[in-house]
């Protein structure tokens, strides 16, 4: 682990002078293939060590609760369209249910988006200085450089938004309009990934429309035949929807705000969120090369840039305009910013070669390389702290650190198990439902009694090992009474476990006794334990 961060640092220091080429007098053609070099050994370095943060960090909840998705043979899920759960079947056909197994998925699809960027940025500037640039600018990222080695919806959607856009960047610069239907393909499996995919679509919009080519395209078949394809391919959530109440796009528009009234407060937290994210240097750097590609997109009427800049701008107004009544997941903007790495590196492109002499473009490089070798540093550091320390500085504010215990938790239950004469666990909650299961790999059940529609079409699994006696387990200041009062249960209160990692305690779990009930496992729509809202 040390040896790949020290060679990590020194090749992003040794590539800091490569972007522009500065100081470089010998043959061009071989300059460019050594630093393509040193920035493919590079990325294969800072893939070793996202592979070793995937494999050491215990997996979150949520992505726990996809691993229970992908043992079940469903066409689509409440929350999301399938993906997800085909992600990590295809990860822990390939290495078990173990956390690589569960996390392949991300570190394929940060792959996938670093190939595509290069292609597009490549394709678009001919100059493999801003290829490089382009994709190093993710590794830079802690959202991209460390956490996408995490599964989840957004991961996926990410290669496959990032590969429709590809496929449109063909389109424009080769005229043939048969690369419509691939970018048709590519947007349905978007889709399939989750469902905020449809924010892409005014930009794909704008690129048909604005450009003087509008005519040819909207009297062409093919962005028709690209818009049936997407649909076909979208068409089993569509059906699973339509046979189950369209479930899941109203679970989706029936998000509640957490205020009545706009305010300022949830906007300040997302857009500082994307200062520690992205990074305080690369944020702002992202928000001016999407401004200024945009503008001279649509002065040119130019269908790349438009693509482009619209792919970050329509979705991050939409973000936004929500914020300002809700609070914006952290992953909710991951599939957007893949697009503002390509703006940047193109329009630093089109920016030297227009104006060479101006004193911004001249100390734009400078600006690039620190920003480059700034993110990287602050990625390697973030992954030593959590794979290879003992420290928790964030304490109570550690992210990670609020799940990580869960094996603790789950390893007491298990013995208060015993002590009840119990012989299943009760949940009222979905996090800790995904935990124990994840934790105890099925050996004994474990249902969440409410919030069934979370479970459409699940197996009943282990229902005939449901005895009379069972383990309920629920954080200690959220004992969900109002479930329990629409059922005969008994709650006998047994034990108090802390949730730590690294000596902090974040939480604390109350373990109670359950008899004379029994759980429902197939409640009808509209009964007070099938329904769920988003949380």
């Amino acid at each position: 682990m040390l040896c790949l961060r020290v060679t990590g640092l020194g090749s992003s220091f040794i590539l800091a002078d490569a972007f522009f080429e500065r100081r470089l007098a010998t043959d061009g053609v071989s300059v460019s293939r050594f630093w393509i070099a040193a920035c493919a050994l590079l990325v294969v370095a800072l893939t070793m060590m996202r592979a070793t943060f995937a494999t050491l960090v215990p997996l979150r909840v949520d992505e726990a609760y996809y691993w229970t998705w992908s043992s079940e043979s469903v066409l689509s899920y409440l929350d999301h369209p399938p993906m997800v759960a085909w992600s990590v079947q295809l990860g822990t056909f390939l290495f078990g249910d173990t956390n690589l197994g569960v996390r392949l998925g991300g570190l394929l699809a940060m792959l996938a988006m670093q190939g595509l960027l290069a292609d597009i940025v490549w394709r678009t500037t001919r100059d493999w200085r801003y290829t490089i640039f382009a994709v190093l600018l993710p590794e830079a990222a802690l959202d991209y450089g460390l956490m996408m080695s995490k599964v989840a919806p957004d991961t996926a959607m990410i290669a496959f938004s990032m590969a429709m856009v590809w496929a449109l960047v063909r389109l424009a610069l080769s005229g043939d309009l048969r690369w419509w239907l691939l970018a048709g393909l590519f947007g349905g499996l978007a889709l399939l990934s989750k469902y905020t995919a449809i924010l892409l679509v005014p930009a794909i919009m704008a690129f048909a429309v604005v450009p003087s080519w509008r005519r040819q395209q909207l009297s062409s078949p093919y962005p028709w035949l690209a818009a049936l394809i997407a649909l076909v391919v979208f068409s089993p959530v569509l059906y699973w929807n339509a046979v189950h109440d369209w479930v899941s796009f109203r679970f989706q528009l029936d998000r509640p705000v957490q205020l009545e009234e706009w305010s300022l407060r949830f906007l300040g937290d997302f857009v500082g969120s994307q200062f520690v994210l992205l990074g305080p240097l690369l944020f702002p750097v992202l928000l001016i090369g999407v401004a200024m590609l945009g503008r001279r997109g649509f002065r040119a009427r130019d269908p790349v840039a438009i693509l482009l800049s619209m792919c970050v701008i329509g979705p991050l107004c939409f973000f936004l305009w929500r914020s300002l009544y809700g609070r914006i997941g952290d992953s909710w903007p991951l599939f957007v910013w893949p697009f503002g790495f390509a703006c940047v590196a193109i329009n630093l492109a089109g920016w030297r070669r227009e104006a060479p002499a101006s004193p911004m473009a001249r100390i734009a490089p400078d600006v690039a390389a620190i920003t480059v070798l700034g993110g990287i540093g602050c990625v390697v550091l973030a992954a030593v702290y959590y794979t290879a320390s003992n420290a928790n500085h964030l304490a109570q504010n550690d992210p990670i650190g609020k799940e990580a215990g869960f094996a603790l938790v789950v390893d007491a239950a298990r013995d208060e198990l015993g002590g009840a004469g119990a012989s299943w666990f009760a949940t009222t909650d979905y996090r800790i439902y995904a935990m124990l299961r994840w934790h105890l790999k099925d050996r004994i059940p474990v249902v969440q009694v409410n919030e069934r529609s979370r479970q459409i079409g699940f197996r009943a699994g282990q229902a005939d090992s449901i005895g009379l006696v069972g383990l309920y387990v629920a954080p200690k200041d959220q004992p969900m009474r109002e479930v329990w009062e629409t059922t005969t249960a008994v709650l006998e209160p047994r034990a108090l476990v802390d949730l730590t990692w690294r000596g902090v305690r974040y939480d604390t779990y109350r373990m109670e006794k359950l008899t004379k009930w029994q759980p429902v496992l197939s409640p009808p729509p509209g009964d007070p334990l099938y329904v769920s809202r988003p949380h």
